[in-house]
């Protein structure tokens, strides 16, 4: 029997629970079946069995996406949190009120739409960049998102610049949460600026390092918009991520199992990696 204090934690639960029910479990549930069939998406289905996961091992334009989505997530982790983590130290210090401005101004981009984000800097990367190279005859700002390695990097460029201001702030709650009294120890037995930085704030950071890796990595594996408005997955396919391999496959070529297979295949390569993200990361924070 359940009590009221129980009675009043499950009313409360249920929405969430009803929401996570409809939005996320019948339709894994339903995806997962799907991607055993022939279903593309109008007619009745027929079981396949596992020939649209050996077809999309086979597929290199999928593995291509996937290879693609690893290099760039590696990549933009390590400078969304690099760049946040100098932000946090700037916004940090004892500025007066340009604290508060310069927060506001780093956290701005992730307030931007990402269809918005990716139409502005495709006007910055062939318009204004274009137009710096028709001034100075420098063929670096020429011809942007042209070839793969700058479309490559336009991109990398857009996501840091949209996810580093939200990173910057979980790095500001955690240092302000670190006691003056330990930072002065550390001053009176001679520690530098640096050393402070290195051995003390850091090992007391890594919490927040396990919080910014695990949202700046699922951010990074699942990104569709910014691609779709900035390159739209070229040039010849070589800036498309994976998320927008799999909604082609679905929307454009009507394979909606074999999409659902791809789909089912990249959740699980991310719940792998997540999972060990976040142990390696804990391990370091219990250690710390």
């Amino acid at each position: 029997m359940l009590n009221n204090k129980s009675k009043s934690y499950w009313l409360f639960l249920a929405p969430s629970l009803i929401g996570m029910l409809l939005v996320l479990f019948i339709p894994l549930f339903m995806g997962t079946y799907y991607s055993f069939t022939n279903w593309d998406g109008l007619s009745s289905t027929a079981m396949v069995g596992f020939e649209n996961y050996m077809k999309a091992f086979q597929d290199q334009t999928f593995i291509n996406s996937l290879i693609f989505t690893a290099k760039f997530s590696v990549v933009s982790i390590i400078l969304i949190n690099v760049i946040a983590l100098l932000l946090a130290q700037l916004v940090t210090q004892k500025l007066g009120a340009w604290n508060t401005f310069f927060r506001t101004v780093f956290f701005m981009p992730n307030l931007i739409g990402g269809i918005i984000l990716g139409f502005i800097w495709q006007f910055v990367f062939n318009k204004a960049f274009q137009g710096i190279a028709d001034l100075t005859g420098i063929h670096f700002f020429a011809n942007w998102l042209s070839t793969p390695t700058t479309a490559f990097w336009g991109l990398t460029i857009l996501f840091v610049w949209q996810m580093s201001g939200y990173m910057m702030i979980i790095y500001v709650s955690f240092i302000n949460s670190i006691s003056d009294d330990i930072l002065e120890a550390a001053a009176i037995d001679g520690a530098t600026g640096l050393q402070s930085f290195f051995r003390v704030k850091l090992p007391m950071l890594m919490p927040a390092f396990t919080i910014t890796l695990f949202l700046t990595l699922g951010s990074s594996l699942k990104i569709y918009d910014q691609v779709l408005a900035l390159t739209q997955g070229g040039p010849f396919n070589s800036s498309q991520t994976t998320a927008m391999n799999i909604y082609n496959e679905a929307f454009q070529n009507n394979n909606m199992a074999y999409a659902q297979a791809k789909a089912v295949i990249f959740l699980a390569l991310i719940v792998i990696v997540s999972i060990i993200q976040i142990r390696i990361t804990s391990k370091k924070e219990i250690s710390a």
